[in-house]
């Protein structure tokens, strides 16, 4: 080959290269565009349960605080029921752009994967991690005017009457917990699913069931109040704020341990800039004194937060709740 025929093959091979990699390039400007201008108008928190919830109480402390760092409205929209999958249905099917984000939970994002045998999203495939936020410990309780002074006298009344026995649940992650305490106490519950936390509470406050399980944001004021009554904490030690309450652990129900969390999360396509940027903001609002203070007067630890920290705790959560649910043996619905 001459040096002329040389010189225009590598030509062609330059502009075939180039051409090959124009669509490529095309897909990352509009991407990098959007990280650079994001956000440019108001960003959406679609939250799984009712007001007055854990979770969203969490979402407006975040949603104030992510205005205050970008200058954007931030709207808190509540889309309570169906176990969570109208939230999700709500954030999957938007505009995968980062404007629309999903406050999830320990259910919507870990524990209904254990409870149904056909789940109407993957969230693990449907949703990119942005962050995760805090984790709750959670609380057995019972009204105020209830015959059950101790976790004993709860037991000791459960076994004489199985599965008569009621309990409040606001969610996957309640139920779950109610049928992890059923089976290390060795008794037979029966559980009464509500919307959200805060209706699960209402009920255990007016006596429509025996007892509930909540999350201590959801509980906290109304045990103070004395509108309920702590008879367990599911923690491996007591909490602050609730001194006089004793651990499962310390009434002889070993394995009783667990807590709500809650992450944020975009659609799945949303471009990976975007989601980087959105990141960089919650870590940030997580590291915020004002944070840590709002979250450690109501004994709420703030997590670690980050992409791949939301989606390994997410993976770990999952492996945990179906074995849960398996040696309970819990029907999937």
């Amino acid at each position: 080959m001459n040096p002329l025929s040389r010189t225009l093959s590598a030509a062609a091979l330059t502009a075939t290269l180039a051409l090959a990699a124009a669509p490529f390039a095309q897909a990352q400007q509009p991407a990098a565009a959007a990280a650079t201008d994001y956000p440019s108008k108001p960003i959406r928190f679609v939250v799984p349960f009712p007001p007055g919830s854990g979770t969203d109480v969490g979402a407006r402390f975040f949603a104030r605080k992510l205005g205050e760092l970008t200058g954007q409205p931030v709207i808190v929209d509540n889309r309570a029921g169906a176990n969570g999958f109208i939230a999700v249905k709500a954030v999957t099917s938007a505009p995968a752009d980062g404007y629309t984000l999903l406050m999830g939970s320990n259910s919507t994002l870990a524990t209904n994967v254990a409870l149904f045998k056909q789940l109407p999203y993957d969230p693990v495939k449907d949703l990119a991690p942005v962050s995760t936020l805090m984790r709750s410990p959670i609380v057995l309780i019972v009204p105020a005017q209830s015959p059950y002074k101790t976790l004993k006298d709860l037991i000791d009344a459960a076994r004489a009457k199985p599965g008569q026995t009621t309990f409040a649940s606001g969610s996957a992650a309640y139920q779950l917990m109610g049928e992890l305490f059923s089976e290390k106490a060795g008794i037979k519950l029966l559980n009464v699913p509500y919307k959200g936390a805060p209706e699960a509470v209402n009920a255990t406050i007016s006596a429509q069931t025996d007892l509930g399980f909540a999350d201590i944001t959801a509980t906290m004021e109304l045990l103070r109040g004395g509108k309920l009554r702590a008879l367990a904490i599911a923690a491996d030690q007591r909490l602050a704020g609730l001194a006089d309450v004793p651990t499962a652990r310390e009434q002889g129900i070993a394995g009783f341990s667990g807590d709500t969390w809650t992450g944020v999360a975009a659609p799945a396509n949303t471009p990976k800039p975007v989601v980087d940027k959105l990141s960089e903001l919650f870590v940030k609002i997580l590291a915020m004194p004002e944070t840590i203070e709002f979250y450690a007067k109501q004994n709420v630890v703030v997590m670690k937060g980050g992409q791949d920290e939301l989606r390994s705790f997410q993976r770990e959560q999952i492996e945990v709740w179906k074995r849960i649910a398996s040696s309970a043996k819990i029907e999937l619905q």
